[in-house]
């Protein structure tokens, strides 16, 4: 996403920023940074009425600036559109103030944000990403069975279904004519075709300064996977296409249990694939969550989930240098309610400021993410060990609640 303008103080968090979105992963970003209580500023088609002299009506659309307070977002992951809806904060000749309407953020359309309660770390840290034009894709992935092909691109925050490819394919027949060959070939050609429309490797390879090459995964059930990797090879060393060629090396072929994209989780999360792909944020946060998980099933004291029971360890020191790892949702700083916001942004600075620890913020719509939201959204690694957190309210009721014994009921 591309910053235009900014006029933010670092120290206060008064300010606003200009973006332009020009990818669909730019409004994810927006997603993550619009809050209620925001204002946006962006232009706006609405239908007004108007009145001649002769007394007839008549209703056109006009293009104004409109100027709203958040109240509500919704973000549609498959058409990448973003619906924002709040009142009226600045009057204009069209609209009154307080007056309800609906923004729809679009791709290449400017706007204008501003934070009423205070550009906060969190938000900033979200500025930083949203415009780093350096992180782009991580991976495709393909996971198909005979006759099915799912083509997912994954990103630092999303995992996003590109095209769904479905062909007819024969079963094989003993004796007769066996079409099952040709039905698979069929398959395998408009898998590739629609796969490199996608990519769209050919920009990439005309482009002066080319970008580093994102890996492929593919994975399958049986020997599908691996037979659409030596169909891909056949193609590519016939028709001597480079973009292809340079591709080859980065494919790596997986077992998944089935041809659906839910199971690509499951392919992500294998140890081998992790290995191979330990550069991606991706597989950085799936590897913190299988190392939070092993703690979990040895249940010595250094790993515990839910916001009660992180608070207390991060109140006790636990969470910081040495080890200590903050795993929070991004989900929680979506909340409505600003001092919930402020509550959960006060814990991150806490642990990455004052504990020196590290802060890992998870995308709601990542595998590593859904484990976590599993978990009340919140969970920590610690630096040694703490028992009994989730007991410690249990124990003050009990006291609380116990009878006071006069002297004068003791004596027997």
């Amino acid at each position: 996403m591309r910053l235009l303008k900014s006029q933010i103080d670092q120290k206060h968090g008064s300010g606003f920023a200009t973006f332009l979105p020009e990818e669909p992963e730019d409004m994810w970003h927006a997603y993550n940074l619009i809050q209620p209580t925001d204002l946006i500023r962006a232009k706006a088609l609405r239908r007004v009425q108007k009145t001649s002299d002769s007394g007839s009506v008549s209703s056109e659309r006009v293009k104004i600036d409109l100027t709203i307070a958040v109240t509500s977002t919704d973000f549609d992951i498959g058409s990448g559109q973003l619906h924002v809806a709040g009142r009226v904060a600045v009057e204009n000749e069209y609209v009154k103030l307080g007056g309800h309407h609906t923004l729809d953020l679009e791709l290449n359309r400017r706007f204008t944000l501003e934070k009423v309660d205070g550009w906060d770390s969190v938000a900033l840290e979200m500025l930083k990403e949203a415009c780093d034009t350096q992180r782009k894709a991580e991976l495709w992935a393909v996971v198909m069975g005979e006759g099915i092909a799912n083509i997912c691109l994954i990103t630092e925050h999303q995992t996003i279904l590109r095209q769904r490819v479905e062909v007819a394919v024969p079963r094989k027949r003993r004796g007769g004519i066996d079409g099952h060959d040709k039905g698979m070939e069929k398959f395998f050609w408009t898998t590739l075709s629609t796969l490199l429309r996608q990519m769209d490797l050919s920009s990439a390879a005309a482009s002066t300064q080319p970008e580093k090459t994102v890996p492929l995964l593919i994975a399958s059930p049986g020997f599908v996977a691996t037979s659409f990797l030596a169909y891909i090879k056949a193609e590519a060393t016939r028709t001597t296409n480079k973009p292809l060629l340079a591709l080859l090396p980065t494919i790596l072929v997986a077992h998944s249990s089935s041809p659906h994209v839910h199971s690509l989780a499951e392919v992500l999360a294998s140890s081998v694939i992790t290995t191979k792909l330990s550069d991606t944020k991706y597989a950085r946060e799936t590897a913190l969550m299988d190392k939070f998980n092993t703690y979990i099933r040895l249940d010595d004291g250094r790993a515990w989930y839910g916001p009660r029971e992180v608070e207390r360890a991060v109140e006790k020191g636990a969470v910081g240098r040495g080890g200590g790892v903050l795993l929070i949702s991004n989900a929680l700083f979506r909340a409505n309610d600003v001092v919930e916001r402020k509550r959960w942004v006060g814990l991150v600075d806490r642990v990455r400021d004052v504990e020196g620890g590290e802060v890992r913020v998870l995308s709601s719509l990542h595998e590593s993410g859904q484990r976590l939201e599993a978990l009340g959204n919140v969970a920590a690694i610690l630096t040694f060990p703490l028992e009994d957190l989730d007991e410690e309210d249990d124990e003050e009721e009990e006291v609380a609640e116990a009878p006071v014994v006069e002297e004068e009921d003791m004596i027997i």
